[in-house]
């Protein structure tokens, strides 16, 4: 019992061993600045010193190994901290700009919006614009789930609604280059930098409800107008800050929710912790919750009510949009 007990620190630290070389090796494998074999041979170098270190644990010289493998892991990770977001790169379309915003008053002016014409799931005729919307008309906060892969995840959007019917969309979108495509391991590994998109709910919405046949939807939240608004200068705050300095996209800590939690927190509404803002497919459960949503329903009803999809595609991807989506969907009181 007692070597049983002398047995558990050993296998913590291989695990730990274990986890650093994999860790290790995917870094190398995205970043390392070596092409062909010579990539594969650093790869393959390190991952056969993590099991030498690993084995070794079990021997007397389990304390050298332990400190010979800190002094190697500590040196990759300051490579690692080294590796900055690029500003310029050949970026997709719908992602080449970065919105940016200016409040006089209560007058937000935004530059680089983007309202594309979708003409398919990956086609548009791009059209950035600037466009000026009244604060002091801001009425209403929705959220959209756009589910792309099973029950689990979905992309995340904000909206923000105004007394003369107008709508402004905010999309945390992975900032990818014209060939690149999205990968949660690799936007792990600084693959990708982030990108905060403003939209008019034709384009983000309406080319992932119509055209990509993604499951999207809308829930109606509970927002005092005050709230709301400092929702929205947090988000063009961030879209400045952006501008100024790239920063990567993370599918775990730096993603289309975590930014959104984050944006709470500094407004002094931060969110409680919870499983369901990483596996955000169950943000809806989440904010039912908390009572954010429409309480006069169960939250099935509001699923169902709140799928876009046949409404968005009867109407089109033309002027109406969002109060066709939005027929029938419970807002709070």
């Amino acid at each position: 019992m007692f070597r049983i007990i002398r047995l558990i620190p050993v296998l913590l630290c291989l695990l730990a061993v274990a986890l650093a070389t994999v860790w290790g090796c995917l870094a190398l494998w995205y970043h390392a600045p070596l092409t062909g074999q010579g990539k594969l041979f650093a790869i393959a170098g390190f991952a056969v010193f993590g099991l030498i270190a690993g084995t070794l644990l079990f021997t007397r010289r389990r304390i050298g190994a332990l400190g010979l493998f800190g002094l190697v892991l500590a040196g990759l990770l300051f490579w690692w901290n080294g590796i900055t977001p690029p500003a310029e790169r050949n970026w997709a379309p719908d992602v080449a700009r970065q919105v940016t915003g200016q409040i006089d008053g209560d007058i937000l002016t935004l530059d680089n919006l983007r309202n594309f014409d979708w003409h398919g799931p990956d086609k548009a005729t791009a059209q950035w614009e600037t466009r000026s919307y009244d604060l002091a008309q801001l009425q209403t906060v929705d959220m959209f789930l756009s589910y792309w892969a099973g029950p689990l995840m979905a992309h995340f959007i904000v909206s923000f609604g105004f007394s003369d019917g107008e709508h402004l969309a905010w999309s945390v979108e992975v900032r990818r280059e014209s060939d690149g495509a999205f990968s949660p391991i690799a936007d792990a590994f600084k693959s990708n930098t982030l990108v905060i998109v403003a939209a008019d709910e034709r384009d983000v919405v309406g080319v992932r409800s119509n055209l990509r046949n993604e499951d999207v939807q809308l829930f109606r939240l509970a927002a005092d107008p005050q709230v709301a608004r400092a929702l929205l200068t947090e988000y063009v705050r961030d879209a400045n800050a952006l501008a100024q300095q790239p920063a990567f996209y993370n599918s775990l800590t730096t993603n289309c929710t975590t930014v959104v939690v984050r944006m709470m927190q500094a407004i002094g509404n931060g969110l409680p912790l919870d499983w369901r803002l990483l596996v955000n497919g169950y943000l809806p459960d989440y904010a039912y919750d908390h009572q954010a949503l429409d309480m006069r329903h169960t939250l099935p009803d509001l699923r169902a009510l709140g799928r876009i999809d046949p409404r968005a595609r009867a109407h089109g991807l033309k002027p109406g949009f969002s109060g066709a989506i939005r027929r029938d969907v419970p807002r709070p009181d």
